[in-house]
């Protein structure tokens, strides 16, 4: 019987075995990194320089953004790699390593999620007092909350998880590391520490759930006392990116984790983890930037000012 010392790698679901359609993977893949290498740096690049955008949602913004390059470069790489060389294999400890790094992005991307609400909240709702409540060490102390959060419970799930030991072959389901998968290939019952645990997380995780959408309620409440049209309009302009965010990542991941075993198929589970894993941080730039005509501004008289350089 194996367990997991004598694993030394795992074998992740291809996409396809058909070599044509391994190679418009990788290209489809490429062309989604690009993209979100470009949208996110280019808002990182821009809050960082334009003086006009360092207020705290902005700050947070570049948060999402740094954690959105962390949470796509540590999936598709190595998935485009395994499609362009033909091969499924991932080591041991790299499998580790992206399963601690990826629970570790969408851990602390949710966390900075909850807390960009509880900004928008002050600032619509508490106006008066939000210099107050969000003053730069504030927001650069709820940030590193973030971050800490997700390295916490990144290094509490993998080190339980790979303490397992596994005895059912060293096949993944997924095309990436991922815990529910690796808990299936454990022996006997000591999956059910680590499964309780996932509980524990689930619960955490509704609760920032309920805590954003009770926000918005409030958010909405007080929008709608607005007299003016362009106050209530320039107070949703600065809700609907952060909204449309959640409810992206949200949706994705739930349906990814909740959706009935009668419908689930490899291709299908395929499909849907793109969704939640490698769509939100190539699509997220583009939400914001389209609503956002501050950072717009800012990104034009960037390009400019690089072009006038030239």
């Amino acid at each position: 019987m194996s367990n997991s010392s004598s694993i030394t790698h795992f074998l992740l679901l291809p996409f396809t075995d058909t070599r044509e359609l391994q190679l418009l993977h990788f290209w489809l893949f490429l062309g989604i990194y690009l993209a979100a290498l470009l949208g996110n740096g280019l808002i990182i690049t821009t809050i960082a320089w334009d003086q006009h955008l360092h207020t705290p949602m902005y700050f947070f913004l570049l948060n999402l953004a740094l954690l959105d390059l962390g949470c796509i470069s540590t999936i598709v790489p190595k998935s485009m790699a395994n499609s362009l060389w033909d091969t499924r294999a991932i080591s041991f400890f790299g499998c580790a390593a992206q399963l601690f790094l990826f629970v570790f992005w969408i851990t602390a991307e949710y966390s900075l999620l909850t807390i960009m609400s509880y900004d928008r909240y002050v600032a619509i709702c508490k106006p008066l007092h939000y210099g107050t409540l969000l003053g730069s060490r504030a927001c650069v102390h709820m940030a590193a909350a973030a971050w800490a959060t997700g390295f916490l419970n990144a290094l509490l799930h993998t080190a339980n998880t790979f303490s397992l030991p596994l005895c059912k072959g060293n096949a993944l389901g997924q095309f990436f590391c991922e815990i529910p998968q690796i808990l299936k290939l454990s022996c006997s019952h000591s999956y059910l520490r680590e499964a309780g645990i996932l509980v524990v997380t689930v619960c955490l995780a509704f609760g920032c759930f309920v805590f954003i959408i009770v926000s918005y309620v409030q958010i909405l409440r007080a929008v709608l006392r607005i007299p003016s049209e362009q106050g209530r309009h320039k107070a949703f302009s600065t809700c609907l990116p952060h909204l449309a965010v959640v409810s992206l990542f949200v949706s994705t991941a739930m349906f990814a984790n909740l959706k009935p075993p009668s419908i689930s198929s490899p291709s299908l589970d395929l499909m849907v983890s793109v969704l939640y894993s490698v769509v939100p941080p190539a699509v997220n730039p583009l939400i914001y930037s389209m609503r956002n005509q501050e950072l717009k501004d800012a990104l034009c008289k960037l390009i400019c000012l690089c072009f006038q350089k030239q």
